[in-house]
């Protein structure tokens, strides 16, 4: 089999699913540290030093641009695969429950649709605005506009359902993209869930908790 046509094939498209989804853990890990600074209840001083950095550093600023490729190719390739398994059985099955399987692993496709509406609220409130301070030169407070946004229950509750959802998508996708890439037995497996299982929990609490305590005026 060629190799333009093992990326074209089913296995192909899940092979660059579970590539992009070990990237895209990765960057959140890195992501939601960075943020944390906030904790740091300092008024932002911590925070903004960090912001300032990402926005600025060269490599941070090249990642950007795989970051953004790792997530569009994430989205296509499960479109993709959803769209094939709809073809290859036209008709669903009069029972759909399958007591072997979560529920979120069968909502990957909602999970995912209403993780891209958070992630384009999320680009507009943050990201766009910090990029135009970039290129024009301008002082950007970053958490000054985090306060700001926070303070809106609309944007509260957004992001959580947001967090919410990134916690289930994780809950699957975790092992999923280590099983995809042939990296599991029966001994690794169970690990694999449970490490996958503490990482989305830990990591989705910690993105949860930020709009929360800004929200109710713990963080100043």
């Amino acid at each position: 089999m060629s190799r333009e046509h093992i990326f074209k094939s089913s296995l192909g498209k899940k092979l660059v699913m579970g590539i992009t989804g070990l990237f895209l853990i990765t960057f959140l890990l890195v992501h939601v540290g960075c943020n944390a600074c906030i904790f740091a209840n300092d008024g932002g001083v911590l925070f903004n030093e960090v912001a300032h950095f990402m926005a600025h550093n060269f490599f941070i600023r090249v990642m950007e641009v795989v970051l953004f490729a790792g997530i569009f190719t994430h989205a296509i390739q499960a479109l993709l695969i959803t769209l094939h398994n709809k073809k290859a059985r036209p008709i669903a099955y009069a029972v759909t429950t399958n007591k072997n399987t979560k529920w979120y692993s069968r909502s990957m496709g909602i999970l995912g649709s209403l993780l891209l509406i958070f992630f384009v609220v999320h680009w507009a409130n943050f990201w766009v605005p910090t990029k135009i301070a970039v290129y024009t030169n301008q002082e950007h407070n970053t958490f000054e506009e985090m306060k700001t946004v926070f303070a809106n229950p609309l944007f509260v509750g957004i992001y959580l359902v947001g967090v919410i959802s990134l916690c289930y998508h994780l809950l699957h996708g975790f092992p999923s993209a280590f099983q995809t890439l042939g990296l599991n037995n029966k001994k690794y497996t169970p690990i694999l869930k449970k490490a996958g299982a503490i990482y989305a929990v830990a990591v989705c609490t910690l993105f949860a908790l930020m709009p929360i305590t800004m929200y109710l005026g713990l963080i100043k």
